[in-house]
């Protein structure tokens, strides 16, 4: 063998040594930390020294194996290593993994699930930028409107707060609080109608159709704002409540809360209706075809009908309500009943004040009860069913925050 021959032998058979030991040493550590990750798959790759190609062989078992061969051809002599390294296709050592009922489920449709789930995430990763990007530019195209409904929704959760803060006050609230709170309500209401002055508000506030046909974005801004400045109208009403009912007694109290509940129940109807002109005129738009927007503007009349009759009949319960003489949870207590009954309420641990029994048949205040089933539908000792589930009671003065957009 001639000298060169001899060296370049030596030269690549120490590559090839220095390559096996590298490998020795990375290989383990990197395949555990595959299988137990889940991405390893049941596959296996052979690597030639002689022509450099990686070729991909099939496994039957439940084992996977790798083969590294390497080698130098020469005209006297020919060496080659060989290597197997034999891994569990699943951490517990099983061909899948067991189901609810016992049976087990294949490796193979483990690495499709594992498969399938990292395409979907590739595919959000891949879509999330453009989707912001879209929003940035959206933002961008109706910046007032934006930031516009911002201000309005968060005056609206304050202005909600502050209402049932007032409410809770009971005796202790001052007029000049309410008056000044509610001045400040109808001011804002206002303001925001004087800064939109020119975006076609007035209209659909009235129950009149727009103008116009207006865009999709512009008709979910009309009544979005027409909403919002709604209740706020009716929280400004609510502070004059608050100012008419004095809480002396419980009987003030209950007739506060009532009086409350019926007009955020009016509210809801008027709220119910409030979109419809915007939308009957946005489906009937004649581009798209009269038959289209005929069904399609039929359409959402008969759905409109129905959530109306659902508000009707909640706004005839506030009603029913406000005109009963009687509590619907109990009735005037006698003196002989509450001396039997020891003559302390058991809420407050004070003497009763206009005591009322109960169905039954335990004595409270009865500005300490209405409190109590403004919360609650159970008596406050026994937790007997004391009062009916017909209607959600306003008493607290809370405003429903939920926008109405259809």
């Amino acid at each position: 063998m001639e000298p060169t021959t001899l060296n370049n032998l030596s030269s690549t058979s120490g590559r090839i040594g220095f390559r096996f030991r590298l490998r020795e040493i990375i290989r383990p550590p990197l395949l555990l930390f595959l299988e137990h990750a889940g991405v390893f798959h049941t596959q296996s790759q052979a690597v030639s020294g002689s022509d450099g190609e990686m070729q991909r062989e099939n496994v039957v078992t439940d084992e996977v194996s790798i083969r590294i061969m390497s080698g130098v051809d020469d005209d006297d002599e020919e060496e080659e290593e060989e290597e197997e390294v034999s891994v569990n296709a699943v951490a517990d050592g099983g061909g899948g993994e067991r189901m609810d009922d016992g049976q087990m489920m294949p490796s193979g449709s483990l690495n499709s699930n594992r498969y399938d789930i990292q395409n979907v995430a590739q595919w959000i990763e891949q879509i999330l930028p453009f989707s912001l990007l879209l929003l940035v530019v959206l933002i961008r195209q109706h910046l007032q409107g934006f930031f516009g409904t911002i201000w309005i929704s968060a005056v609206l959760f304050k202005s909600n707060d502050i209402l049932q803060k007032q409410t809770a006050l009971k005796g202790e609230r001052k007029f000049f609080v309410l008056i000044s709170i509610s001045v400040i309500f109808m001011l804002h209401v206002v303001f925001v109608y004087w800064w939109y002055q020119n975006d076609d508000l007035m209209y659909p506030l009235v129950l009149l159709p727009p103008k116009s046909v207006p865009p999709f974005w512009h008709a979910l801004f009309i009544i979005l704002v027409n909403d919002s400045m709604a209740r706020q109208a009716a929280m400004a009403f609510k502070c004059l409540l608050l100012m008419y009912y004095k809480n002396i007694g419980g009987h003030n109290y209950r007739k506060q809360g009532q009086m409350l509940t019926l007009v955020e129940y009016t509210l809801l109807l008027y709220r119910t209706v409030l979109p419809a002109p915007v939308w009957y005129q946005f489906f009937l738009n004649k581009e798209y075809g009269s038959m289209f927007s005929s069904i399609t503007t039929g359409l959402y009349l008969t759905f409109k009908f129905t959530s109306v009759i659902q508000k009707v009949r909640l706004l005839f319960a506030a009603l029913r309500a406000l005109s009963r003489k009687e509590l619907h949870y109990g009735s005037s207590a006698s003196t002989e009943q509450v001396t039997a009954a020891g003559d302390l309420c058991a809420i407050c641990q004070e003497k009763l004040r206009s005591p009322i029994m109960l169905r039954c048949k335990h004595i409270f205040c009865e500005e300490c009860v209405s409190e109590w089933f403004d919360r609650e539908r159970t008596c406050p000792l026994c937790r007997a069913l004391v009062k009916p589930a017909d209607i959600k009671s306003y008493s607290d003065g809370s405003t429903s925050l939920f926008f109405q957009f259809f």
